[in-house]
């Protein structure tokens, strides 16, 4: 799979991040619509964020997703689910986080390949089950590259300066793999499995992490959302619902 022009793979880009917990229904009438690479951030040793420049763009809610789909010279053609890391500001823009999978190749082109002004096709946004449009408290669990449709969220709640209570519970190996570190504030709180700074404690997410949040009990009570591994989302939920969030409170995103 190599470029006509350069020397460098042209893929044109799929979609895969999370895996969505619903298609709605009226997503196939969505059209495919060409976005163009403008800058590409570092935001771990193992993920990057791209931005794109989809002029057509009509907006998305926090939590949504899109579908990426690369063309290769001799017409191959991958496609790939991506959470939208930024926040639905108009401005014609939107981000990407990903991950450096072993083995991907989408994930590998856009983290060994890819130059601002390459073109790719996206299709969206998908997906309204695990959006939040800013009306509800939001607990907000993530681990790993889960955080990433969280993050829209809190972006989202930032920049519209909502007042409604908003908490993120993130999960990460290590100082070095916690993808948006520059960016928490007072709503987040980083749990370290591996290594941890000097006096934090390290270790899996546990009830101690979850109890004081749902304690607060804002009026209306939590919506939950979880996105992480299939392992981890099951963890997060398990550790929800004993501490009494209700059931049917509990959004979950979950990729493998």
């Amino acid at each position: 799979m190599t470029a006509t022009t350069t020397a460098r793979t042209a893929f044109v880009p799929p979609t895969r991040f999370a895996v969505p917990g619903r298609i709605d229904a009226g997503e196939a009438a969505v059209e495919w619509q060409t976005a163009t690479l403008t800058e590409i951030r570092r935001e771990t040793p193992r993920a990057a964020t791209f931005r794109f420049a989809v002029p057509a763009w009509a907006g998305h809610l926090p939590g949504q997703h899109l579908m990426l789909r690369l063309t290769a010279a001799d017409g191959y053609v991958a496609q790939r689910h991506y959470s939208i890391a930024s926040a639905p500001d108009g401005s014609g823009h939107i981000e990407l986080t990903l991950d450096h999978v072993e083995g991907g190749e989408v994930s590998g082109w856009f983290h060994t390949e890819a130059r601002p002004g390459d073109q790719v096709q996206v299709r969206g946004p998908l997906s309204g089950f695990f959006a939040w449009p800013g009306d509800r408290p939001a607990l907000l669990i993530g681990a790993g590259s889960g955080v990433v449709p969280l993050m829209s969220m809190v972006r989202h709640h930032r920049e519209r300066r909502l007042s409604v209570p908003l908490r993120l519970l993130v999960s990460a190996r290590g100082p070095r793999e916690l993808i948006y570190a520059d960016e928490y504030g007072t709503e987040t709180t980083p749990v370290f499995t591996r290594t941890a700074p000097a006096g934090v404690p390290v270790g899996r997410m546990t009830a101690a992490h979850v109890a004081p949040l749902l304690a607060e009990r804002p009026d209306g009570g939590w919506e939950a959302y979880v996105c992480g591994s299939n392992a981890f989302a099951e963890h997060a939920s398990r550790l929800l619902v004993a501490a009494g969030q209700p059931v049917d409170r509990i959004r979950i995103e979950r990729f493998g």
